[in-house]
């Protein structure tokens, strides 16, 4: 899309959420001058938030890494060339996994890397080269839950169910705050948008949350929770259903086994049994009830206030318990399972092997692995203490765990005293990047080109959009993966090797798997003469490329380039028989592991703790940890502040901008009061990924501002039992004034 000379526009997916918006980029010389929503997008027709319109600014924050850093025998950091860098992480990785073995490598991933096309394609195959069991990643402080419900109730920890946004006439929204964070778990643009249409069209939205937030404010019904309690009010919600006879399987009951188990299950969790832990009126409870099964379709949706707390895992199972008991899982208007352009073609129906938890466990506390992965907040005790396969190097991809993870202080001293090698693929020196040995950079996203393996996956609608990289890479700079496959040979012994060998690897093995399997489209063909057929200047794009001629809608890449704004592949459709793996084929309403958990969450109906509860919040001009070094987004109501109802403030004796004093298990911080009827009684709010201030880092606009990490309260010891999730809401503290 030429213009003048001196300025161009190109088109490019935004990387700065969930939401995938389509971006048109202004670009002058070689710099991104502006932003604005791309009309012609076939999924997001021209919405953009404050995030998307400050690409250009993040594309060209001057704090930005552009070249390796390497730490020399001084032990500082200096800049290196790319082949040093490789070159040093071959010298040290390599002895300690051939004297130690594979477990002495510990890999943490960070959220960034579902937001890139390098983070989607690279960090399997280094995890199948490195064969350790020590994961770690985001998913642990955030949507574990989910994947191991969905794993037990399906056969499969990716078969996520998303609200029918766009066609639904109920909608439930538990511990979610799309309005800020533009959705998650649910790609969907213009989040805001569609609950205002859902709204226009006679439908109704209920959020239950203990903050009146934007999407609170936007309800019907806003009930202000007490935090952590979710799963016992969407367990009262399910006793209400089979008391009242209002379950209605519809077409789902030959699909279903476990609802009499599930009915004994729920029945000591009257709406009058949970009012006073979730401090609800009974009657508020069974009308909601009440409404969810008496609406045409409805959805039930819950996100990281359901999924962060003590019952996560039984929070996201109860949320499809709900769906399935209404009929409305896998029908349009309720809850449907996205096929995205690059997912292999969907197989038959039938018995699958299963999902199972706790295959091994973590070395020191023996937390239980989830979906091939451990509790970050586990991370700094692997580290530290002495033994057999003690982690002894860390490979950080985009992740800042310091900031992300409980007791981040420990987790520091670990990483600076502890380790015998450190790598980090990250464009800052932050909090966690600053202990590492080398410092791989990758280029700034207007230089990558981009499709999303990740959310398309999780979308309202089915669609497939890729955007080439909008400027070529600036001289000594480095392709994204181009980074990824030279790590991968580093590790793997096969340093030196021309990168291009690991994609040639993966695809010869996908299409060697692909030509055996009966179900393939390409069975029995030649897998040579496939992969000539690949299109794609590089090998990330011939992966692309594959994996779309692999997939459902018989898509290629030169139809993605002839389509630059996208390719609509149409709304939802019932397929649950296509994505359920469990070994009886149904879906398993009770498994074991929530049926074992469950006498839990029964004492929970018992326990009542007055002090303060603390919740986190969303900020819409913020992403977790990794954008508050843009001046453009550091400000507002993007600030590192407590809130705390005028009631409690005047309890205790605070003062709106007085500093408070807040103490909890795992520590104390000091931070500014901000008080606002918008947090109920009874309930503080501070955000997180904020504590900008410690030395050596190179991120000038968050040191300036830089807030206090919340996560510095907890210790990390309590965890969500199924799933390993860090409890990082709905836990008790104590505040006090500072003088």
């Amino acid at each position: 899309m030429p213009g003048t000379d001196a300025t161009r526009t190109a088109l490019r997916i935004c990387p700065l959420c969930e939401a995938t918006c389509g971006l048109t980029l202004t670009i002058e010389g070689s710099r991104v001058t502006g932003a604005r929503g791309d009309r012609d997008d076939v999924f997001s027709q021209g919405f953009i938030c404050p995030k998307g319109a400050s690409f250009g600014e993040l594309d060209a924050d001057p704090d930005r890494l552009r070249t390796p850093l390497v730490r020399g025998e001084d032990g500082r950091l200096r800049e290196a060339t790319w082949g040093e860098a490789f070159d040093t992480v071959a010298a040290r990785i390599r002895p300690l996994i051939e004297e130690h073995g594979p477990n002495a490598v510990g890999i943490v991933l960070g959220n960034p890397n579902v937001h890139t096309m390098a983070g989607g394609l690279y960090p399997p195959v280094l995890l199948s080269t490195l064969r350790t069991r020590n994961l770690f990643t985001a998913s642990t402080l955030d949507q574990m839950p989910k994947h191991v419900s969905s794993g037990l109730l399906f056969g499969s920890a990716v078969a996520i169910p998303v609200p029918d946004l766009d066609r639904t006439d109920h909608l439930l929204l538990l511990g979610a705050n799309p309005l800020d964070s533009n959705g998650s778990l649910c790609t969907a643009p213009d989040f805001p948008g569609r609950l205002k249409a859902l709204r226009r069209r006679g439908g109704t939205l209920t959020v239950v949350d203990p903050r009146r937030t934007r999407t609170a404010r936007l309800a019907d019904r806003h009930v202000a929770i007490r935090p952590g309690t979710d799963a016992l009010l969407l367990a009262a919600l399910a006793h209400v259903l089979f008391e009242e006879g209002l379950t209605d399987l519809g077409e789902l009951a030959e699909q279903v086994e476990g609802v009499d188990e599930v009915r004994e299950a729920v029945k000591d969790f009257t709406p009058e049994a949970v009012a006073a832990a979730c401090d609800m009126d009974a009657v508020e409870i069974r009308e909601m009830a009440r409404q969810l099964a008496a609406a045409p379709t409805a959805a039930v949706y819950g996100r990281i206030g359901s999924c962060t707390v003590e019952h996560g895992t039984l929070a996201s199972w109860l949320v499809d318990v709900l769906n399935i008991l209404t009929g409305n899982l896998d029908r349009p208007g309720g809850v449907l399972f996205p096929l995205a352009a690059h997912d292999r073609a969907p197989r038959p129906a039938g018995p699958g092997k299963g999902f199972a938890l706790g295959r091994w466990a973590s070395r020191v506390s023996g937390h239980p692995e989830a979906k091939g992965e451990l509790p970050i907040a586990a991370l700094a005790e692997e580290i530290e203490t002495p033994g057999d396969e003690r982690i002894r190097a860390l490979i950080a991809i985009a992740a800042n765990p310091v900031l992300s993870a409980p007791d981040g202080d420990r987790l520091d001293r670990a990483l600076g005293g502890s380790l015998d090698f450190m790598v980090s693929v990250d464009p800052y020196l932050n909090e966690t990047s600053r202990h590492a040995d080398v410092v791989l950079p990758p280029p700034p996203p207007s230089r990558s080109a981009h499709f999303d393996f990740s959310f398309n996956g999780l979308a309202v609608r089915n669609q497939a959009r890729y955007t080439p990289a909008a400027l070529p890479l600036d001289a000594g700079a480095m392709d994204e993966c181009e980074i990824h496959a030279r790590l991968i040979l580093a590790v793997s012994g096969m340093h030196g090797a021309d990168p291009s060998a690991v994609d040639d690897m993966v695809i010869d093995g996908s299409l060697a798997k692909a030509v055996a399997d009966p179900r393939s489209p390409v069975h029995g063909q030649d897998p040579g003469e496939l992969a000539a057929r690949l299109t794609g200047a590089r090998g990330p794009e011939r992966r692309l490329d594959m994996m779309l001629r692999l997939g459902p809608y018989d898509l290629t890449l030169d139809d993605l380039l002839e389509h630059p704004h996208g390719v609509d592949l149409g709304p939802l459709k019932p397929r649950l028989g296509q994505v359920l793996r469990t070994r009886s084929g149904r879906v398993e309403l009770l498994p074991g592991p929530v049926a074992a958990d469950l006498p839990r969450l029964r004492r929970a109906l018992g326990e009542r703790d007055d002090r303060l509860v603390l919740v986190g919040r969303r900020h819409l001009r913020s992403n977790n940890s990794w954008m508050h070094n843009i001046a453009a987004l550091n400000g507002g109501s993007n600030r590192c502040t407590l809130q705390i109802h005028p009631a409690d403030a005047a309890r205790l004796g605070l003062a709106d901008g007085a500093t408070a004093r807040i103490k909890a298990d795992g520590g104390e911080l000091e931070v500014p009061v901000e008080i606002t009827d918008a947090v109920r009684t009874g309930v503080v709010s501070l955000p997180h990924g904020w504590g900008h201030d410690r030395p050596g880092t190179r991120m000038s606009v968050a040191a300036a501002r830089p807030g206090v990490n919340v996560n510095q309260l907890l210790d990390g010891t309590l965890l969500d039992p199924l799933s390993g999730t860090a409890v990082l809401n709905g836990f008790a503290v104590d505040l006090t004034p500072v003088p």
